[in-house]
């Protein structure tokens, strides 16, 4: 069976999760390209040769690089300098590939080797102590990524949005028990449609817990099978 458009323009895409293309994922760009709402000139870090893959894909002439999405640059890493690093985490939640590691009032390290260059890190430290600083040879686009980091980076991506997901929907049904256990100290009031307070409440508390399971299941489902969670909004 043939792969639909989108999957085969992501395959294309150097998986960075930059946002420089004015979407928040590559995938999502992806998409935007498929529905013709966006050009295949919005990616810098897949440079030029990114672009003339996506022409060739899409039976397209190539065009230059949109000078509102960046420039086609070196690649980058991100550096944390230790003596400044607050342990604040804004930097750990901003990384879309989960190349940052660290806890809570302690100092964090980059990945450099996971490190995709999107440089979303910066905006987000109160103390301005990352930098990007160049890393390997002269290429640029993917004459300095490969197709192995892309995928790499891509499964990382993947994986964080299906982690938040789980963490969400944990999160909700923990909220959902802990609002029962406060409901039982209420006083109980008239039955409405033949359920008293409390059967209504044990009704509500196991929907949500049911819902949090099914749910659950689906993720783990799509992620044993290799598939994409779908993108939610992110709240860590």
């Amino acid at each position: 069976m043939a792969k639909p458009l989108a999957d085969l323009i992501e395959n294309l895409l150097p998986q960075t999760q930059c946002s420089k293309c004015g979407y928040p994922s590559c995938r999502a760009y992806a998409v935007a390209i498929e529905r013709d709402e966006a050009g295949i000139n919005q990616c810098p870090l897949g440079g030029a040769e990114g672009i003339a893959r996506l022409a060739d894909l899409l039976g397209v002439a190539p065009t230059e690089l949109s000078p509102l999405h960046g420039a086609e640059c070196l690649r980058r890493v991100a550096r944390i300098d230790e003596s400044l690093c607050i342990g604040c985490t804004s930097c750990i939640k901003s990384c879309p590939v989960d190349a940052i590691i660290g806890a809570s009032r302690q100092m964090h390290s980059v990945i450099t080797e996971q490190c995709t260059g999107c440089d979303l890190c910066i905006a987000s430290c109160p103390v301005d102590c990352i930098l990007m600083t160049v890393e390997g040879g002269a290429g640029t686009g993917w004459a300095a990524w490969s197709h192995e980091q892309a995928a790499a980076a891509r499964e990382r991506h993947d994986f964080r949005i299906f982690r938040l997901q789980r963490d969400k929907i944990e999160s909700d049904a923990l909220l959902a028990a802990k609002t029962g256990e406060a409901l039982d100290s209420v006083k109980p009031k008239p039955a409405i449609d033949g359920k008293t307070a409390e059967e209504r409440k044990k009704s509500i508390i196991q929907a949500a817990l049911r819902q949090a399971r099914l749910k659950r299941e689906s993720l783990a489902k799509r992620a044993a099978a290799g598939g994409t969670a779908p993108v939610t909004t992110e709240t860590e």
